[in-house]
């Protein structure tokens, strides 16, 4: 099932200017860089609907990023594979079954029009036992964003990710938290919600 936002045209046509920006403040990139140190990400990771930074401390054995920006994917200092694709126009991935030691999707997931799709695919390229890891803010491009996401609050949006991810179908069950501290906080808040591929197929 396709999802419905406000700005229905070419993603392409959205993204075609690069933007070298951060979407997030310096807390929350260090609250996701954070999280990529303690699962150990490295090996052969795939970071999705990426830019000119994929936010990792360490460079992995080898990194492919995939975006809607050329020159934005070109400027990113990690990259090994740089792979042009709107996810939102196909959601097949272009590349190999059990491909991957990692997948990342930072502030990004709001976007997706069919993320169970999306995330079916992310399930099939992952080898058993490595990490999908989808990270995400308050903040977002709103004409671009889902209008489920834009419906509800943080913890409504927790759920839709995990609720994505198990009907996606070939991940254990997935682990929900705030990265950055709760209370008086005054930065951009950062949750993630991680799931590690389980053995055996994907959904059909």
């Amino acid at each position: 099932m396709r999802l419905s936002r406000d700005d229905t045209g070419p993603d392409a046509d959205f993204y075609r200017v690069p933007r070298f920006v951060t979407h997030l403040d310096d807390a929350a990139i260090a609250a996701v860089s954070d999280l990529y140190d303690e699962l150990g990400v490295d090996g052969d990771v795939l970071d999705l609907m990426s830019s000119w930074v994929s936010h990792l401390r360490r460079r992995p054995a080898r990194l492919t990023v995939l975006g809607l920006n050329a020159e934005e994917l070109a400027a990113n200092p990690m990259a090994d594979e740089r792979v042009v694709h709107d996810l939102n126009a196909d959601p097949a991935l272009p590349f190999a079954d059990a491909s991957y030691d990692a997948v990342l999707c930072c502030v990004s997931i709001d976007y997706l029009v069919d993320p169970v799709a999306v995330l079916a695919e992310v399930a099939r390229v992952l080898r058993p036992g490595a990490p999908v890891v989808v990270t995400f803010s308050n903040r977002c491009f709103p004409t671009k964003a889902v209008h489920a996401w834009l419906a509800t609050d943080d913890a409504g949006r927790c759920a839709m990710v995990a609720d994505h991810l198990a009907a996606a179908g070939g991940f254990a069950p997935a682990r929900v938290e705030r990265r950055t501290p709760a209370g008086r906080y005054r930065g951009d808040p950062v949750y993630a919600v991680t799931a590690t591929r389980a053995p055996g197929p994907t959904r059909p």
